[in-house]
């Protein structure tokens, strides 16, 4: 009985060993990617003291990105993403309107295709990916690798139409949750500021990132957009709503915790693996040791002693 136990301990042991070295080496490379539903809608709210429809006042603006499955594969991911900035005067404005909007509350509208690297997050410009034509993106885009470092990261401005420096400035806890803080910083940078206008585009953007998994958390930007002669027709502040960073907060504790289950994972698994064959090994041999051969007669009947008696 005890030879069968360390048999079942010892192929135990052998599963959870090997186990543990898919956990080691192959799992969190399938675990660290970007997903491949990805379906997010992010609000951002703030006030306008310029706006090319006129006056300033309370603005809110959106940003949905959603993953194209068909056109992504296992190292890449494709986005189409879709963002609109217009006026907000009462609350009540839905997240876009068109140009034909009677309350002219439209600011600016637009729509983005890109790819990514799904671990490392740069921006991949193969035309199989995004097809003919798209702008060529570099980069970060959308977010940030897994396990951020800190140093500077090239983070994607579309106005600009290159990356530029994303600089660490340091830590800062948002709701339970570490976050490296970013900052992007450009003055007066020649750029397309409207739809064939060329002038001069200012912005000081703050991304607070999650360690782990790279997604931005929160974000405040100050934009100013003026024309060639130091005309401002855009000078706009805008950060997460508090919803955004809450339902972002909660994504990434949740995210987190299964990457911190599969770093554990390894560990767990071999510390298992060793008993198990410890265990396996001592019944095994402690079970055939104690199997012996008796020696002839030893044990059997004992033979009747014979006198014999002269006679």
């Amino acid at each position: 009985m005890r030879k069968t136990v360390g048999f079942v301990l010892l192929g135990l042991a052998g599963f959870l060993l090997t186990a543990a070295l898919l956990a080691q080496f192959y799992v969190p490379g399938q675990v660290q990617k970007t997903p491949l539903d990805v379906d997010t809608t992010t609000r951002l709210s703030g006030t306008a003291a310029v706006l090319p429809t006129g006056a300033g006042s309370a603005v809110k603006a959106v940003r949905r990105s959603v993953a194209d499955g068909e056109a992504s594969d296992d190292q890449v991911i494709v986005f189409d993403t879709f963002s609109c900035l217009i006026t907000d005067p009462d609350g009540t404005a839905p997240d876009c309107v068109d140009d034909t909007d009677p309350d002219k509350r439209l600011v600016t509208a637009g729509t983005d295709r890109f790819a990514t690297d799904r671990v490392t997050a740069t921006a991949v410009n193969e035309e199989r990916y995004v097809g003919v034509g798209a702008e060529p993106h570099d980069g970060l885009v959308n977010k940030f690798p897994f396990d951020v470092q800190q140093e500077t990261y090239p983070f994607w401005d579309g106005l600009v139409g290159r990356a530029v420096n994303a600089e660490f400035q340091g830590e800062e806890d948002i709701d339970g949750l570490r976050t490296y803080k970013f900052l992007v910083s450009l003055v007066d940078e020649p750029a397309e500021i409207s739809n064939g206008v060329s002038g001069l585009y200012s912005t000081e953007k703050t991304m607070w990132v999650d360690q782990g998994t790279g997604s931005i958390i929160d974000q405040s930007e100050a934009q100013v957009r003026k024309l060639d002669d130091g005309t401002t027709v855009l000078d706009v502040e805008l950060s997460f709503t508090d919803e955004t960073v809450a339902e972002s907060v909660e994504e990434a504790k949740a995210n987190n915790s299964q990457l911190s289950l599969v770093a554990r994972a390894p560990i767990v698994l071999g510390i298992l693996g060793v008993l198990a064959l410890a265990g396996g090994l001592f019944l095994t041999l402690a079970g055939r040791s104690g199997t012996t051969t008796a020696p002839p007669g030893a044990g059997g009947t004992r033979s009747a002693k014979h006198t014999t008696t002269a006679g």
